[in-house]
């Protein structure tokens, strides 16, 4: 006699219940209106009451692998509906509750309930049965063990949380300088995925800590479990007389179990770190990386650095570069070069540091020496030295996009590489390439600032304002803050002529995000396109002396150049000039010479442009912008001063690939409009002029945004459309309604407007 009919599974919690069979949900007996996706997600969480339920769970159970949607918005909107049928609230809810970044837990009551009674069964039936539970069983132990040796092998997605070194030898050098080595041994590896230490401070502060604070063993294990972690590395070092025993032990976020451990012995203290090496690499194995990759990224800890006093010093940089920024971390790094000469990733951060606080020589100098040592560095640090070196010394920006691209295809989940393909991308006017590289890099690491800012950045240069404002919304929903997020919301307040958010943004608030002189330039920038030249001059000098303050050389003759450029597009030769020659005794690096070179060019001194441009030449050869960009633009600025237009065109036709990169701000595109004002030609004219003012995101604040709108005005004349010409200077003027009257394109503008009447 075969068993009766086994009656449907029915769940209940509150007033309601779930028929899980029938696929109905009922309040009170009574049948609601529910969509399937909102019904297989409560099914989920009502057959794991208390539990803590992942949205990757959910995903598997729920989403076909199959199914191209965008599950982070399709699961939160089923939630929302789930929520909104049960009467149920996110803020104080009752059955669902929500552990950010974790997933979702049931938290009211469940019980199940029977409608009909047990089935009966026969003698045969319960043999049966018990065949079954025989199978079950067998089938459950065999997916324990199964589960238990899958546990002990990561996937690509799951990351790892370094916990400190617990150190009993009584050395404090170990206590920094062996996770600093561990970290360098685990980052060579394609397959292992370091969490950020931007996401670790940001887990810490989300636990109400400092985000540089010590990552004791509980500690990491909690970052490690609220981060979504699969596993936490715990190391150890302790003293046996002279001898040393370095331990690893890899344990999982939930349960604390142990996934893996290694241990190894050293002589003595100059041992330490080849102990080391040799236990991160067994760790490696035991957490399932190929012994392929292992043989191939396997550089020793000692290929960096032979010194735990400067792996200390090095690992004290990082921890205060992200900690309290980049400028405090430079004693640091120059402490670790001190220490092993032959350190190399030491210099390239120091380089950074300099690059950063705008002291391009500098950094260049520390970057080549980087570079010329970087036979002493793991595979991952290589490629950074290399991509840098090619990115930021000769600036052969080809052969930066050879290395960035063999990195990403080396280490997909480094966010680094993509980052600075984006830039390299948008200098060279390839905004939809950027737009790639940076979806990508913030998809990689969300929790990192400059990310963020070269994504809004990005979007603002394709015109995509609401994009950019949703990503500066998302950085600020995330806590997340910096210079250039600072930067990019400036930039897109400015576009949309919001001063009001300016004021807000340079208030003494956000100005602690950048130094002094950075908040006192961009102010002057603001003033500057508005037409008041001394306003701009006197925030420039007080930047300048801010700069000369912190000793800043770099940084002073550059704005010195901003003000000899907007002097000259304003018609101050004489000014210019003196400004100009100024700057670029000051510091004769790269982009002062390049602003120089502009501003003598427009000024008309062919020989000081000259002079200018051989130097130029001669000490950066391979520098793609100079080289392909600035070279051809300064000279055909310097023959359109002498009225030779056809030549300046030619000139030009050399740059067109790249005028819409952001290495110019469209430079080249308003002398070519301005060659075609010479050449009488209205028709070509208007639309350079034109396209300058549909990228004001490209142009940002470089005088040639607002003097369009009087090339544009020159070139409707020339058509003999005076409507629209006249509409062209009344744009200008409205923007230079409080400028200062006496500049001499101003003048020009009010004269040649009151003609058009």
């Amino acid at each position: 006699m075969a068993p009766e009919t086994q009656p449907p599974l029915i769940l209940r919690f509150g007033v309601f219940e779930a028929d899980l069979r029938a696929g109905e949900l009922r309040k009170q007996g009574k049948r609601i209106k529910i969509q399937e996706q909102p019904l297989h997600v409560l099914t989920v969480l009502l057959q794991r009451p208390g539990e803590v339920v992942t949205r990757e769970e959910l995903r598997n159970h729920n989403w076909s692998p199959d199914t191209f949607v965008d599950f982070d918005n399709s699961l939160n909107t089923a939630i929302n509906k789930l929520r909104e049928a049960l009467g149920d609230s996110a803020d104080n809810p009752r059955f669902i509750e929500t552990l950010p970044r974790r997933g979702y837990r049931f938290i009211a009551p469940v019980s199940s309930v029977q409608t009909k009674k047990s089935p009966v069964l026969t003698k045969r039936g319960l043999v049966l049965a018990g065949v079954a539970v025989i199978v079950l069983v067998a089938a459950i132990g065999g997916a324990v063990i199964l589960r238990s040796r899958q546990a002990r092998r990561l996937t690509a997605k799951d990351t790892i949380v370094l916990a400190d070194f617990t150190n009993t030898t009584g050395d404090p050098v170990f206590d920094e300088a062996l996770k600093q080595g561990l970290r360098v041994q685990l980052e060579q590896s394609p397959f292992l995925n370091i969490l950020s230490d931007q996401r670790v401070g940001k887990e810490l502060q989300l636990m109400g800590r400092a985000k540089d604070e010590r990552l004791t063993q509980d500690i990491a294990r909690e970052v490690c479990e609220r981060a979504g972690s699969k596993v936490f590395l715990a190391g150890s070092i302790s003293s046996l007389g002279t001898h040393y025993v370095v331990g690893l032990n890899a344990l999982t976020c939930q349960t604390g179990d142990v996934l893996g451990s290694t241990q190894m012995e050293a002589d003595n203290r100059e041992h330490v770190l080849k102990a080391l090496s040799v236990s991160a690499t067994k760790m490696r194995d035991k957490l399932g990386e190929s012994l392929a990759t292992i043989q191939k990224y396997d550089a020793p800890v000692e290929a960096t650095t032979q010194s735990l006093e400067a792996l200390r010093a090095y690992s004290l940089g990082m921890k205060t570069w992200f900690a309290k920024g980049h400028a405090l971390s430079l004693p640091f790094f120059q402490r670790a070069a001190e220490l092993d000469p032959r350190f190399a990733m030491a210099y390239a951060r120091m380089a950074m540091v300099y690059n950063n606080l705008g002291e391009r020589a500098v950094a260049a100098a520390n970057m080549q020496k980087a570079y010329e040592l970087r036979e002493h560095a793991s595979e991952w640090e290589q490629l950074y030295l290399k991509a840098h070196y090619y990115d930021r010394v000769t600036r052969e920006l080809d052969k930066a996009l050879d290395v960035y691209t063999v990195w990403k295809q080396t280490y997909p989940r480094d966010w680094v590489p993509y980052n600075n393909l984006n830039a390299i991308y948008s200098m060279l006017g390839n905004h939809e390439k950027a737009l790639d590289e940076a979806l990508e890099a913030v998809q990689l690491d969300p929790d990192n600032e400059d990310n963020y800012a070269a994504l809004g950045e990005t979007y603002i240069a394709l015109k995509r304002l609401d994009d950019a404002a949703a990503v500066f919304k998302l950085a600020d929903e995330r806590k997340l803050e910096g210079e250039g997020l600072l930067g990019g919301r400036l930039l897109l307040a400015w576009l949309k002529d919001d001063t009001k958010e300016i004021d807000r943004l340079l208030s003494s608030a956000a100005s602690n995000l950048a130094p002094e002189e950075t908040v006192l330039e961009w102010k002057g920038f603001t003033a500057g396109d508005y037409g008041k030249l001394t306003q701009a001059r006197s925030l420039w000098q007080r930047a300048a002396a801010a700069a000369e303050h912190s000793k800043a050389s770099e940084r002073l003759a550059l704005l010195q150049s901003n003000t000899a450029l907007l002097e000259a597009y304003s018609g101050d030769i004489q000014q210019a000039r003196l400004h100009a020659n100024t700057a670029a005794r000051l510091a004769a690096n790269r982009d002062t010479l390049i602003r120089a070179a502009r501003v003598l060019a427009l000024a008309g001194d062919v020989r000081g442009t000259e002079k200018l441009l051989t130097e130029l030449n001669q000490r950066f050869p391979l520098d793609t912008v100079v080289q392909r960009y600035w070279i051809p633009t300064i000279r055909s600025a310097m023959v359109l001063h002498r009225k030779n237009a056809q030549e300046a065109l030619e000139e030009l036709s050399a740059v067109s690939p790249y005028e819409m990169g952001l290495l110019g701000h469209m430079e080249a595109v308003w002398l070519r409009g301005q060659a075609y004002l010479m050449l009488r030609n209205g028709d070509a004219a208007v639309t350079e002029f034109q396209k300058i003012l549909d990228h004001r995101g490209i142009v940002m604040l470089d005088p040639v945004g607002v003097l369009a709108h009087i090339g544009l005005g020159r070139a409707y004349a020339l058509q003999g459309d005076t409507a629209k010409a006249r509409a062209a200077y009344q744009d200008f003027l409205t923007l230079w309604k409080d400028a200062d009257p006496d500049i001499p394109i101003l003048k020009e503008a009010k004269a040649e407007y009151a003609r058009l009447q």
